[in-house]
């Protein structure tokens, strides 16, 4: 029987791209999925000639974040990224784009100026606190707010609550949104990634996948592409302000290269499974039933038959890592179990043509009643859709005590009351009901630590890092694992 240096269960972004990193540091890996294909939450798939993502995706830190680091030191190709461009919310009666500093939102006339003026000082108060050592991981939004302020406000505090952790205000970290809202930088910089895992030898040579098939036009701004038959009906005063992005101090603004991948979401994973090397196998439809222990070290798994390893990354749902291990001290499987989780939906709309209503290269935010987070695609890459139509996705977090059915409904309701008649220009309709992350970041919930009470047995993925989201929380997961890894003596052979 064959014994690998790491078996890898879950082949999701993060499995991948620990299989990636792992091998580059000569082991060999082999990576077993459950499921029929790779790639997880990090895909993309055709519909009736349009190429939705698995939930809509912004990828963040594409300057200092952990997912440059890897792609700079492990990847032989790199994705083309988009720039993602503004955030903005929509109201009925305006578009407007999301303040990117204090100084912005004094004039953020979306809310009430009454609330503008007390926010501000909050917001400064706890950045402060911050900077100045104070916890605030956990200490909820709620706690930090004003009790003066309206519903408006609130709604709007709460929306943003919601899609940069999957929970409420009262329910999420204040730390947690000023990380988001770049008020506080998450970054990892090259000196920082070597110092924690030793530097490699780098190809020789790393250029993008799609760099020697395209045509060097598709690589100019995305704004200078933007078709001339868009007659826009947002004023331009509101689409192209001078890129500022959401800045870290209060008065000040920077960049934190948010992008979108050219190809579609599926470019990323792509581009990971194009660079792993030969000493990685992957195999699927073999789900891990049991991970395989002698005396309190890992030395296996069983699956579809008994594979063995010197070590075993997990980056299924850690809450589940009870059901496959035996014999977990009771204080663990507690941590596991109080991992809390959002459900999300996605709808995906495809439209008969280019609506004035997305005139713009971003996302959205709606925040009345029932809130959505909304991008249009193929504004970045025409060919996710057919020629002259037009893809966005909505996502919205879903309350799991009422039916998926119903959520849905719902959901439509909102979108055709948000953008009037669009329902007219329908010619897609596309659910998806996922768990974007594995682990909501709340004031009580847990992230489960890379090590396990199992000596050799490590977790990767998003209910192990608490910072960003998606993809970029993935990578956290993994420059994390191999720090961990490095401090442990096993990452290097």
């Amino acid at each position: 029987m064959e014994k690998y240096d790491v078996i890898v269960v879950g082949a999701g972004i993060s499995g991948v791209l620990a299989a990636l990193t792992l091998s580059k540091h000569g082991k060999s890996v082999l990576v077993l999925e459950k499921m029929q294909c790779v790639g997880g939450n990090c895909n993309s798939y055709t519909v009736d000639g349009f190429q939705v993502d698995t939930g809509p995706h912004s990828i963040t830190g594409l300057t200092e974040g952990p997912l440059k680091r890897l792609m700079d030191t492990y990847f032989d190709y790199i994705p083309v990224f988009e720039d993602h461009g503004y955030y903005y919310a929509r109201t009925e009666t305006d578009f407007v784009k999301i303040p990117s500093n204090l100084k912005e939102f004094v004039t953020f006339e979306v809310l009430p100026k009454k609330d503008r003026l007390v926010l501000t000082p909050a917001i400064t108060k706890a950045i402060t606190l911050s900077t100045f050592g104070t916890d605030l991981s956990k200490q909820s939004v709620y706690d930090l707010l004003p009790r003066t302020l309206s519903k408006d406000t609130y709604d709007f505090v709460n929306t943003i609550s919601y899609f940069l952790s999957g929970k409420s205000m009262k329910e999420m970290s204040a730390h947690r949104a000023l990380t988001g809202s770049d008020f506080i930088k998450d970054s990892v910089t090259q000196e920082q990634f070597e110092s924690m895992v030793a530097k490699i030898e780098k190809p020789q040579q790393t250029e993008s996948i799609l760099q020697s098939i395209l045509p060097y036009n598709l690589h100019t701004s995305i704004r200078a592409r933007l078709n001339s038959s868009f007659a826009s009906s947002i004023p331009l005063k509101n689409l192209y302000n001078p890129l500022t992005y959401i800045g870290r101090l209060a008065t000040k603004s920077s960049s934190n290269s948010h992008g979108y991948p050219r190809k579609g979401l599926k470019s990323v994973l792509n581009a990971v499974l194009y660079s792993l090397p030969k000493t990685v196998g992957i195999k699927t439809e073999s789900e891990v039933k049991r991970i395989l222990v002698e005396e309190g070290r890992v030395v296996g798994v069983g699956a579809d038959e008994v594979y063995y390893a010197d070590m075993v990354i997990y980056t299924g749902f850690a809450k589940n890592l009870p059901s496959v291990v035996d014999d977990l001290p009771k204080s663990y499987v507690e941590d596991m179990n109080g991992i809390a989780q959002a459900k999300s939906l996605t709808i995906w709309l495809g439209l008969e043509k280019k609506l004035d209503a997305f005139n713009y290269t971003g996302s959205e935010v709606w925040f009345r009643d029932n809130p959505y987070w909304a991008i249009p695609i193929s504004n970045y890459d025409s060919s996710l859709a057919p020629k002259d139509k037009q893809l966005v996705g909505f996502a919205f977090v879903i309350d799991e005590n009422k039916s998926e059915q119903s959520e849905t409904k719902k959901a439509y309701e909102t979108i055709y009351r948000a953008i009037p008649k669009i329902e007219k220009h329908v010619e897609l309709q596309h659910e998806q009901i996922t768990i974007p992350e594995k682990a909501a970041v709340t004031i009580d919930g847990t992230i489960a630590d890379i090590r396990t009470p199992i000596k050799n047995l490590y977790l990767a993925g998003t209910d192990t890092d608490s910072r960003s989201m998606g993809i970029t929380r993935a990578a956290f997961s993994v420059v994390e694992m191999l720090r961990v890894l490095n401090e442990d003596g096993n990452l290097h052979r």
